[in-house]
């Protein structure tokens, strides 16, 4: 039975000062509270919410805040009130209709007694909140857009969380000693890497924002780094996110145009970083796997700025320069989130040169393996399990209870499933590997998959294509996905993979492989790709692909043979 309340003050000091006699508990009990105008929304929890009140009447920052909403609840404590307090934040950002507030080192993720039933109480208060206006959408719709993935008031993993701290720990030993530093943080799809990086922006920006003057909130996560001396070494810190992905970074830019403090020219391609005239104090950057080698671009006059940089920055444009040298020549410091195993193109950075990143940062006691999977509901295991079926080193079928792996035989059927799937939870797309031409891309007319008696079409949009008019109906490739979440993935593996009955194994094949840029010989550097190259590629292509679904991947297979070959591991 609900058994909490929401009481509501005009955030004025007499109508606190009024409001705050009716009720004892006002005074002395854990409640959760929020403050709000028109545009701006902030969200606390208190022992003693009266005396609270008049503390932020005096601060200049929530001043100009016009109304209170106070939730009440006998049973609370403190533990429920700062999970609650979390839960409202992290809805808050990811539903959009005001900036908040609040800074993100207080969002907390703690296990207490009667946790889950607790939750359900959150669920309530989410709807009683929302019949009064302050949602706009339901928590389903929320969750599943970019403004909720992407936000950097997520609540950290353990293992996320002692990255942070050692991170932060040493970035300021270094800004104190003024040395040079070099992080890498390594994780498999779904650990959270994005998050971690998202996160440290809006962390830094409040640390160096910090009023020193205030006590702590003992409480918080972090908050030992919001004392006096740490701000200091921020006054005038420059800091960037580099994203190489032009979807993935679209994205973070809007989540970053909505929160307090972070600005979207702080997301960042590698082109402009190459060409920034001003350098940085931190780069922070993402799928750093997929930062380019010197190799044809996906556009041509990108290959004329690739040398143009290299001959400013290093005086030549020598081909075995990359761009995590442009990285390391305009940052002093830098944060790398690696996944070795996601590089899908000849073009990306090469396996060695992530691998010296890892091997040096390993030996500088920089590095930080991220293992707990928090995409995936199949768990850790999964995205191993599908690398091996992939690369034949997995040779007995598993299973992962409550996670939803379906085989198909029928293209057609598979597709109708994940209309299903959208209709009740949303979410759910179809995706494929590069193994048909684009033609839409210049004739939004043309044909770009004939299959199953469908004719289907690309991607209509490069950028943020999961959100995109008419997505469901669509099907999207690799550079659409990479580093987004679905609920539901509906994975297509054409025929640019097929099983070979003579020799055994699974190979690529050449004639059915698209990607401009996918076989693409690299003449700067004198390398010529084979198929066991490209193979390697196009593993980690599907690869991806299969790991898109948070409740569920169904997997379709064009060539018979592999049909056969994979139907047992599924």
């Amino acid at each position: 039975m609900t058994s909490f309340r929401i009481e509501e003050v005009a955030f004025r000091a007499p109508d606190v000062a009024a409001w705050a006699q009716l009720e004892p508990r006002f005074r002395n009990w854990p409640v959760v509270y929020t403050l709000s105008d028109d545009r701006d929304i902030y969200v606390g929890e208190s022992l003693n919410v009266a005396g609270r009140f008049k503390q932020h009447l005096d601060s200049p920052g929530r001043q100009h805040l016009r109304g209170a909403r106070v939730v009440l609840d006998g049973t609370f404590n403190k533990s429920v009130c700062l999970d609650l307090e979390s839960y409202l934040i992290r809805l808050f950002a990811g539903d959009g209709r005001f900036q908040v507030l609040n800074g993100n080192h207080g969002i907390t993720n703690a296990d207490y007694y009667g946790r889950e039933q607790y939750r359900e109480t959150f669920r309530e208060v989410f709807e009683a909140l929302r019949a009064k206006g302050a949602f706009t959408r339901p928590i389903h719709e929320i969750e599943n857009s970019d403004l909720f993935k992407l936000s950097p008031f997520k609540a950290l993993t353990q293992e996320q969380a002692i990255a942070v701290e050692d991170i932060l720990s040493g970035l300021f030993e270094d800004l104190e000693s003024g040395a040079s530093s070099r992080i890498v943080i390594q994780g498999g799809p779904g650990t959270g890497k994005t998050v971690v990086g998202v996160f440290l922006m809006k962390l830094l920006t409040d640390i160096r924002n910090a009023d020193t003057t205030a006590p702590p909130e003992s409480d918080a996560l972090l908050s030992e780094f919001f004392v006096p001396g740490y701000p200091e070494l921020l006054r005038d810190f420059r800091v960037g996110l580099v994203v190489p992905q032009q979807s993935l970074r679209s994205s973070i830019r809007g989540v970053f145009r909505k929160t307090p403090g972070l600005r979207p020219a702080q997301v960042l391609s590698p082109f402009e970083v190459g060409n920034a005239t001003e350098r940085f104090d931190l780069l922070i950057v993402d799928e750093t796997h997929r930062l380019n080698q010197r190799a044809a671009q996906a556009a041509g006059p990108l290959n004329s700025m690739f040398a143009d940089i290299n001959r400013r920055l290093f005086g030549s444009d020598d081909p075995r320069w990359t761009q995590v040298d442009w990285i390391e020549a305009q940052s002093q410091h830098q944060v790398y989130l690696v996944d070795g195993a996601q590089s899908v193109r000849p073009a990306d950075l090469p396996a060695e040169a992530t691998e010296q990143l890892v091997g040096a940062a390993r030996r500088e006691r920089r590095l930080y393996p991220l293992t707990s999977q928090m995409r995936v509901g199949a768990g850790d295991d999964y995205v191993g399990y599908v690398r091996g079926v992939l690369d034949e080193s997995v040779r007995e079928r598993r299973s992962f209870p409550g996670y939803d792996l379906r085989f198909y035989d029928d293209f057609a059927a598979m597709r109708e499933e994940i209309f299903e799937r959208d209709a009740e939870v949303g979410l759910a797309r179809v995706l494929a590997g590069f193994a048909w031409k684009y033609a839409s891309k210049k004739d939004r007319s043309a044909v770009d998959i004939r299959l199953g008696g469908l004719d289907l079409q690309w991607n209509g949009t490069d950028v943020d294509w999961v959100s995109s008019p008419g997505s469901l109906e669509q099907v999207g490739s690799i550079h659409t996905i990479q580093g987004y979440d679905l609920n539901y993935a509906g994975v297509v593996i054409g025929r640019d993979l097929r099983y070979d009955r003579e020799s055994g194994r699974i190979v690529f094949d050449r004639q059915h492989y698209f990607d401009p840029r996918g076989t693409t010989n690299n003449k700067l550097l004198g390398i010529t790709y084979t198929d066991e190259d490209v193979l390697r590629f196009v593993r980690n292509i599907y690869a991806v692909l299969l790991t898109r679904g948070m409740r569920g991947t169904y997997v379709y297979v064009c060539d018979e043979a592999l049909r056969e070959r994979l139907r047992g591991f599924f």
